[in-house]
Parts: C-alpha cells; sequence; structure tokens
C-alpha cells in the first residue's frame, strides 16, 4: 500500500484570506451550525475516510478553515509543507467554497507539484469541465456517491493503468478534457457505513483534535447529523438537492435512501460516545411509510436518550407523530415553510404546496404530544416574494407565538450567497423570476471577495432588489426579535445583544455603501474586526440554534471502548 498517509482531505475557508479582508458577508449562515467562513466539512468526507480505511488506505481529514479560526498565527503554507500524502483531496461542495478552495489547492501544488489534487463535492460537479482547467486541479469526481471512484482512482495512478475506466471522472489527457462515464451511481447508501470508530482512532493518530471538528464550536454545542437520503423528491425552485438538480448532478431522477437498519446503526454509534442531539436530515417519510415506521421500530429498540430532531418537508399526519412520540424519549420537530404566503410557498414548490392550516394543524398535534421543540424556518429571496410580504411573514410568526408555546420558535434568513446551481432558479432564472448575477465558477469565486453581502449575492428577483432584499432581512430581524422577547422565546440580554449586533451592521453597511470603510489599507484592518462580529447572530443570536445538552457531553468509556476495540 502507500506510505504513512495515503490521502489527506482539506476543507478549506469560503474564502482563503478572511483573516486579511475586511468582507462583511452579511448573516448568509445565521441558521446553520458555521460561521460565515463556511467551516463545516461535508459529511462525504467522514465516508471517504470510512471507506477507504476499510480498505488499508490511511486517510486524514483536515479542517482547514477550523484552524484558521481558532488561530491566527497558524501558517497555512507551512502546515502543508509538511505534509506528505499520495494524494490531496478538496473540497468543493458549496459554492461559497469557490474561492478558498482553489487558492489552498494553488498552495498544495506550489508545496507538492508532483502530488495529485482531486476535487469532489456537488459544486466540483456542476462546474467540472471548468474546474478542470484550472492548472491546480487535476483531477474531479462528479456525483454525490465518490467513495468507489475515489478508490478506483487511487489504484489506477498507483498502477500506472488507465484512467478511462475510473468511472466518474472528469481529467485530462494530452490537454484535452476526458469525461468518463458516471456509472457508478448507487440506488441506496448502504454501499458505505459512517465509521464514527475510525473518525476518534484518527484524532490520537495525527493528535489533531482540530481538524475533525464539524464546526468551531462543536465542543459546545456537539450537534451530530446523520443523512437518510441523498437529494429530494420535491421540486423547491431555488434548492440545490431538488429533484431538478438530481438531473445535474448524478442523472438520476430521485433521491437514493440509508435502509433504516444502517440509519439506526449510525445513530446508536453516534450516542455511544455523545449525549448531544441526533439531527436526521431528510424527511424520513419520502421512502415511504413502510421505511418510516421500519425505522421508528428500530429507534424504539434503543431506547435512546439523546435528542432527535426529525424534518418535516410537509404537514405530519396524528399517526406518524404518535409513532415518533412513542418511539423516541425526546423528539424535536424542524419544518421549513420558507414563507406564511401561500401564494409564494406555491411558486416555490407547486408540487407539495399546503396551505398554513394544514401545517398549523400538525403543529398542534406536536404540542400536544411531548415534542420537546418546534423550529419554523422562513426565508427571503423567493419567488412572488415581495417586501410587504416579508414583513407580512413577520406578522404570521406572531401569531404562531401567540398561538403555541415556547417549544416553538421562528427564524428568518436570507438565501444567500449564491443561487444553487442545477436549481430552476439558476437554470430558467427568467422563466422562474430571477436575474441570474454570476454564471460561471470564475464568477462566484470573485463575487465572494466583495466587500458587502449586498455585493456578493449572486441573484435579485422580479420582486425584490439586492438592496431591498438587504435591507429587508435586516429589518425583518429586528421585529422577529422583538417578538421574541415579547413571547418569552429569548431574554432581554439576548434581545439586546441581536438588536445591537443588527444596529451597527446597518450602520457598517452604509460605510460600505458611501466608500468610507476602505479609504488606506490601515483602516480596512482596523475595520476588520468589526466586519467579522457583524456577520454572525445578527438575525438571531446563533445560541438560539444550540441544543440543550447535559453538562458532560460525551461518553468518554464509549470513546475509550471504541479506541481499544482497534
Amino acid at each position: 500500500m502507500f506510505t504513512e498517509t495515503d490521502v489527506v482531505l482539506l476543507h478549506p475557508p469560503s474564502v482563503y484570506d478572511f483573516r486579511e479582508k475586511a468582507i462583511l458577508y452579511g448573516p448568509v449562515s445565521d441558521l446553520i451550525p458555521s460561521s460565515p467562513v463556511f467551516e463545516m466539512y461535508p459529511l462525504g468526507f467522514l465516508t471517504i475516510q470510512s471507506y477507504l480505511e476499510e480498505r488499508g488506505y490511511r486517510v486524514r481529514i483536515v479542517n482547514l478553515a477550523v484552524k484558521m479560526m481558532r488561530n491566527e498565527d497558524f501558517e497555512v503554507r507551512e502546515f502543508i509543507a509538511d505534509l506528505d500524502p499520495q494524494f490531496f483531496g478538496i473540497g468543493l461542495h458549496w459554492l461559497p467554497h469557490a474561492h478558498g478552495s482553489l487558492e489552498v489547492a494553488k498552495i498544495v501544488k506550489e508545496e507538492h507539484p508532483d502530488t495529485p489534487v482531486v476535487f469532489g463535492g456537488l459544486s466540483s460537479t456542476y462546474f467540472h469541465d471548468e474546474l478542470i482547467e484550472y492548472s491546480q486541479v487535476d483531477y474531479v469526481l462528479r456525483g454525490d456517491c465518490t467513495e468507489k471512484p475515489f478508490l478506483e482512482l487511487l489504484k489506477s495512478v498507483k498502477d500506472d493503468t488507465s484512467l478511462s475506466k475510473v468511472p466518474n471522472l472528469t481529467w485530462q489527457q494530452d490537454g484535452e478534457t476526458v469525461v468518463n462515464e458516471l456509472s457508478f451511481n448507487p440506488d441506496n447508501l448502504d454501499y458505505v457505513d459512517l465509521r464514527t470508530d475510525i473518525m476518534i482512532k484518527n484524532v490520537l493518530k495525527y493528535r489533531d483534535l482540530e481538524s475533525m471538528l464539524p464546526f468551531d464550536g462543536w465542543l459546545q454545542n456537539p450537534i451530530t447529523t446523520v443523512f437518510s437520503v441523498k437529494g429530494c423528491q420535491q421540486g423547491c425552485v431555488t434548492c440545490g438537492r431538488s429533484n431538478c438538480t438530481n438531473q445535474h448532478y448524478n442523472q438520476r431522477s430521485g433521491p437514493i435512501f440509508r435502509s433504516p437498519a444502517s440509519l439506526a446503526k449510525n445513530i446508536k454509534e453516534i450516542a455511544t460516545f455523545s449525549r448531544g442531539p441526533i439531527f436526521i436530515i431528510g424527511d424520513i417519510r419520502q421512502a415511504g411509510q413502510e421505511y418510516a415506521e421500519q425505522l421508528l421500530a428500530k429507534l424504539k429498540q434503543l431506547k435512546l436518550k439523546n435528542e432527535i430532531i426529525f424534518e418535516l418537508f410537509s404537514p405530519a399526519s396524528a399517526e406518524f407523530l404518535e409513532g415518533i412520540d412513542q418511539a423516541v424519549k425526546n423528539w424535536s420537530l424542524e419544518l421549513s415553510p420558507e414563507s406564511h404566503c401561500e401564494e409564494v410557498r406555491a411558486a416555490q414548490d407547486k408540487e407539495v404546496y399546503y396551505t398554513n392550516q394544514e401545517m398549523e394543524a400538525t403543529l398542534d398535534i406536536a404540542a400536544d404530544l411531548d415534542c420537546n421543540r418546534i423550529d419554523v424556518f422562513f426565508m427571503i429571496g423567493l419567488p412572488k416574494q415581495t417586501v410587504q410580504s416579508v414583513q407580512e411573514t413577520i406578522d404570521y410568526c406572531e401569531h404562531l407565538f401567540n398561538k403555541y408555546d415556547q417549544r416553538l420558535s421562528c427564524f428568518i434568513s436570507p438565501m444567500g450567497p449564491f443561487l444553487d446551481p442545477g436549481s430552476l432558479a439558476f437554470e430558467k432564472p427568467e422563466l422562474m423570476g430571477y436575474k441570474k448575477l454570476a454564471h460561471t465558477l470564475e464568477d462566484h469565486r470573485q463575487r465572494l471577495t466583495n466587500p458587502s453581502w449586498q455585493e456578493i449575492l449572486s441573484y435579485e428577483t422580479k420582486w425584490m432588489t439586492r438592496k431591498e432584499i438587504v435591507e429587508q432581512t435586516y429589518s425583518a430581524a429586528e421585529r422577529l426579535n422583538e417578538l421574541k422577547h415579547k413571547y418569552n422565546r429569548i431574554d432581554e440580554a439576548t434581545k439586546e445583544h441581536v438588536s445591537q449586533r443588527i444596529k451597527d451592521a446597518k450602520k457598517l453597511k452604509e460605510l460600505l455603501d458611501t466608500k468610507v470603510a476602505a479609504l488606506e489599507s490601515g483602516e480596512e484592518l482596523n475595520l476588520k474586526g468589526e466586519f467579522d462580529k457583524f456577520s454572525i447572530s445578527t438575525v438571531c443570536d446563533k445560541t438560539e440554534l444550540d441544543w440543550t445538552t447535559k453538562f458532560i457531553k460525551f461518553k468518554f468509556w464509549g470513546v475509550f471502548k471504541m479506541l481499544f476495540s482497534w
């Protein structure tokens, strides 16, 4: 086999030199665990690591973004120069990494000119033919299931055999781009397992806890995710995992699922070492009633104490919610109606349309059961959504606050910073009511270093300009913040904290609009910390998304057993 480390998987920050630049990223990451640096690496890193390690390869994950965030003196180039794998893998899964991924790849090539660099992820897949033209990129693996193709690529390079038989590979031969058939396209997700024991053992092996952290702050808020599905049956206009995008990424029309047995096994292993919440990505009803019933039956057998968070993509029946209540001791729900306006919701996804009355019927049932928490998410930047509509969404939030107890809370954020490649909004912008301002990978890479999130946004709509999207984001956030305090969703200190950050973010935005902020490089650097601070916790306090866990968040005996099961 290869030497000490065969593959190093690097997760870059969104913008490589974010520590030097003064960029007002805006609240584009306030409703996800990571920061505007987008330091949370894709779950595919873990499945690639598990798949290759089970076959004798040594794979190290390095979360460069977290390392750079946690240590201002961390030298990326020196760190990369000290690595000596046979292969570097770099994730370009989410398009906000268009800048950081290519800059990191450039450093890798400068320090290791003879070591192959392979890109993967959804954005890599969509822009594969453009991406392969960059001199720092040797290979692109396409699709959302690249574990086996990665193995075949490693073998082919090691044995010096033809690359033409490596599935899903885009590469160059004699200066010409070659696109191999996307032939590895499994019909379920059980071909690869998520080996948490390998993750933990590699922390000790490389003495590098930071690199395995899913995001900065995970040790305080140790939420973990398991994917029940890749892709989606729904056709939301703006979604990068809709049935439309599946065609672009995988040449398949529908989602693929992890079996109930495999999913329950993943959840059990996580619960072995963590007391934190476990979020099941994807509405488990998408695979059918039998699938959902089987999963709930297996969860009931596990008798978990961890909080289990379920996603609902549409209203749920009393039978389904009662099934969750009987199977899981601690459970919560997340719903994303996107808008209070039924016309906007229908424009976003006419195939899975539902009324507010139907949604509230679901909330009524959950509120009568032992559901611990219900989070309802709304978005700004949708088709047919106007300035007035955004404000009416906040009115509707007050209606929900008034109707339900403190277990229910509402959140709103802008859609951004980019339209998802492959989505209907990206592919048919005019038909969907969008004006697309970035088309190529290079377009997006360059937009990421603009000084203001208004200038970073890659779209506006027929109904709202970019300026209005920005203004309404702050206006809606201010009103929602006040309502959360009024209805006891947040305390006075949190309300004042968010309120002040919104005011300061708006002032900084005004400075940028008048081109005062960056008159001299020294002034720009002085403002740098201010820009960072007011790109986080502005539409809400990020801690509102944290889940209550016990003081001791990890089961150290479980960690010990995993380490010595090697």
